[in-house]
Order: C-alpha cells, then sequence, then structure tokens
C-alpha cells in the first residue's frame, strides 16, 4: 500500500506541457531510443511501462531512488508502472565493473525480494487506472527449462553483440574474466521485457545508462521476436562535481532502509550537498516545480552561505523516504544538538542515531570528563581538557561542566547517552555502560 504522507508530496509541474520535456529539463535522460517517438508516445495515451530492480542486497539504496521516482513522474502523467523486483535475476546478478558478484542463497533472495517490493510501492500510487502492479520474474523463470530457454530465446542473441557490451567488454578485458552465468544476465533481461511486452503490452523500460547494454537486450529481442518496435531509457549515472560516485561515503552506500541507514544520517547526507550540486539533486530527487528550484538556483548564487537550497533539498528527500514525522525528528535533532532545542524532548532512536553519526565513545560511569574528552577526540591530552573545563567551555547535555575531576556517571545514568560539547559547534556522543 502506498504512504499516503509521501505521495502527498508529490505533484505534476504544470510549467511542463509534457512528461517528456519535465524528464529532459531534470536531466534525466542520459540516452534512449528515438526521442522524437518517445515524446510522442508519452504524450498520447497511456502506456506500460516498467523498471527492474534486482534483491542484491536487503535494500535499495539512492541510485534505485532515481529509478522509482522516475516510474512516479511517469504515472503522474497518466501511464501505468509495472515494478519489477527480480527472483531470478538476483539469483545472479548484472555483472560488475571488477569482479564476480557473491551468488546469495535462494532463501536469502527471497527474503531481499519481499523486502524490495514493499519499499517500491512507497512511492507508486496503488489507486486509480494507472495504479502500480508489482511483478517478480521468477513466476516466468522458475518453469522453464534450460533447453527451452536456449532454444526459444538464446537462439536470437549473436555472441558477437553479447560482447560488445560495456559490463561485458569490461570484464572480459579485466584480470577476473566473466563466468558465463554473468554474461547470460543480458539475456534474462531481455527476457523480462519481452514477456512483460507480451503480457501487459509494456513498451518502455527505464533504468541507468550504465545498464543501457541490458535494456537494448530487450529492445532487440522484442523487434526480433514480435517484429515492434519498443522503447529504452538510461539515466545519468548520479555522480558529485569532483566525479566521485554519489551515494557512497567511505564505500558504504546511503540505503532507503531506515535500519540501514538512519533518517538523520540521511537527512545529513542531503545537508551538506555542495552548493555545486543541489540545484542537479532538487531537479532529480524532488517533485518541487521548476519555478521553485529556480528559486532556490538564485539563493545559492546570491546567499550561498544560507544554504537554503541544501535544507530544502534535505527535508523533501527525507519527507519522501522516510515521512514527516521522521523529518520532523531529525530536524529537531539537528537544532538541539547545536542548542537551539530541547535534548531532552528528543525520542531515543533518534538521539542515539545523531549521536552516532558525531564522534563518539562507550565508557564507564567511573570515568572522568577529561578522560571521555580525550576518549572522543574533543581534545588532545588531559591537561587540554582540564584547560577547557576551566575555561567554561565544556558541557554535557548543554549544562556547563566546572569541576574538572568530576565523573561522567554524575551526569549520565548507566546505558545512558549524552551530547558531550566543547565551545558552541565541537560535539561528540557518549554512550555509558
Amino acid at each position: 500500500m502506498s504512504d499516503p504522507a509521501i505521495l502527498a508530496t508529490q505533484q505534476n509541474d504544470p510549467s511542463f506541457d509534457d512528461v517528456w520535456e519535465e524528464l529532459r529539463w531534470r536531466g534525466l535522460v542520459h540516452v534512449s531510443t528515438d526521442e522524437a517517438a518517445l515524446k510522442r508516445l508519452l504524450a498520447g495515451e497511456p502506456i506500460t511501462y516498467y523498471c527492474g530492480f534486482d534483491p542484491t542486497a536487503p535494500s535499495l539504496h539512492l541510485g534505485n531512488l532515481v529509478q522509482i521516482l522516475t516510474l512516479r513522474r511517469l504515472q503522474l502523467a497518466g501511464h501505468k508502472p509495472l515494478g519489477l523486483v527480480g527472483g531470478s535475476t538476483g539469483l545472479i546478478g548484472d555483472p560488475r565493473p571488477t569482479a564476480e558478484r557473491t551468488l546469495n542463497t535462494k532463501e536469502t533472495v527471497a527474503e531481499w525480494v519481499g523486502r524490495l517490493d514493499e519499499q517500491v510501492r512507497r512511492f507508486l500510487s496503488a489507486e486509480g487506472e494507472n495504479a502500480v502492479r508489482m511483478v517478480n520474474n521468477l513466476d516466468w523463470t522458475a518453469g522453464l527449462s534450460a533447453i527451452d530457454f536456449l532454444r526459444d530465446i538464446g537462439k536470437h542473441y549473436r555472441v558477437g553483440t553479447m560482447l560488445k557490451k560495456d559490463a561485458v567488454a569490461s570484464r572480459l578485458n579485466s584480470d577476473a574474466g566473466i563466468s558465463y552465468t554473468e554474461f547470460s544476465y543480458q539475456i534474462l533481461q531481455g527476457f523480462d521485457y519481452l514477456e512483460l511486452y507480451r503480457q501487459y503490452g509494456c513498451v518502455l523500460q527505464t533504468g541507468g545508462s550504465d545498464q543501457w547494454g541490458n535494456l537494448t537486450s530487450g529492445t532487440d529481442l522484442i523487434h526480433r521476436v514480435e517484429g515492434v518496435h519498443v522503447h529504452a531509457i538510461g539515466t545519468p549515472l548520479i555522480t558529485n562535481s569532483d566525479g566521485t560516485k554519489f551515494g557512497k561515503s567511505e564505500g558504504n552506500a546511503i540505503w532507503l532502509d531506515a535500519d540501514m541507514c538512519s533518517p538523520y544520517r540521511f537527512y545529513q547526507f542531503w545537508l551538506n550537498t555542495d552548493d555545486s550540486d543541489v540545484i542537479d539533486r532538487l531537479k532529480v530527487f524532488t517533485f518541487l516545480s521548476r519555478d521553485r528550484i529556480e528559486e532556490l538556483a538564485e539563493k545559492v548564487a546570491t546567499e550561498p552561505f544560507r544554504r537554503e537550497a541544501q535544507r530544502v533539498l534535505a527535508h523533501e528527500v527525507t519527507t519522501l523516504v522516510h515521512g514527516a514525522d521522521a523529518t520532523a525528528s531529525v530536524v529537531a535533532a539537528s537544532q538541539a544538538l547545536f542548542g537551539q532545542g530541547d535534548l531532552a524532548g528528543l525520542d531515543r532512536g533518534t538521539l542515539e542515531a545523531a549521536l552516532r553519526e558525531l564522534p563518539h565513545t562507550e565508557t564507564g560511569a567511573d570515568a572522568t570528563v577529561v578522560q571521555v574528552l580525550v576518549d572522543t577526540g574533543l581534545v588532545a591530552s588531559l591537561s587540554e581538557g582540564r584547560r577547557a573545563i576551566a575555561q567554561g567551555g565544556v558541557s554535557i547535555d548543554n549544562v556547563r561542566v566546572e569541576d574538572d575531576a568530576a565523573l561522567i556517571g554524575g551526569r549520565v545514568d548507566a546505558g545512558g547517552m549524552a551530547v558531550l560539547r566543547r565551545g558552541k559547534k565541537t560535539l561528540a556522543g557518549v554512550f555509558v555502560r
């Protein structure tokens, strides 16, 4: 069931005459089949379209969110979305650039299928004539024998063409090579498109531009088998202005699951967006109107120190993914941590998530505040910590520490947590065992 709080924030933008122009303005079309034909198609009667998500992890991430929101934009324009979660392709995984994927058990993949199915549903309306339909490619592959698959589908593929696909070519030129398992992935994805065309009249697939070889595998297969031209759109890979891969922080993806990436961390990720990236992020990840985004672009140019665009971005995307209540909690936590709100009024889960994003330490109740200052890195030595306390620059939960011999247990109960502050803006978290 779709989340009304999330869907309520997603509105059509009246400044666009058609969804194709909106997709282009938002920078969501990196490569596509015939542009003129797509523009006509999307401006006409409702079509059925799809995007696939493989359960290679227990949650989707920000790269997947680009595709989900693209599905939603097309749905808002009246078209009919199919959300495919790959119960069969998830058992294999598409080829990575460097090495073979670790194959997960069937039980694990089945569990992840359910989790991803639920995540995708939250962003798409389940009501009306163009309600989302979720499908699983295991339904049409589980009973198919290898012989039938090779005879009916494999015969339409040419190895020379398959070898030219970027994902395959890069692996062939690497030390790792590529197994037949991952080499065959593009055939499976093409088969998915063929089945969705046959069952639902699906004529458009969206995906990341790095998947273009797999996307065109399906368009080519349908043309060979059915004699019909269908379409594909490849969205650009989102990177930061410095060229680094978007959504990665020291190798950790920004997940959509709150248990894998707390709403506080999620909000802070967007809040820290660089000025040079924030407008592009607003276009891709929010449903704000063109006029509003252009207004924020002006603010970035004239008053960048206010970081209004970043605050709007963080609020909008966190609300989309985690809901209005969670967003309100993390905003309150951000304000309280920097002395602009009541720490005691925060719920424990939000406070803990916020503190774990700061430098933090776990300690016993008999530790001195001075030692905890050192352990959290707020000072370099015990003597520096004593001077900071003597100068009135140290507080716990916004209450000043005046005794340099004070024990942390005198301020925080066992099993508790607190905000340790040096000066106005240098913070750390303390967890008392």
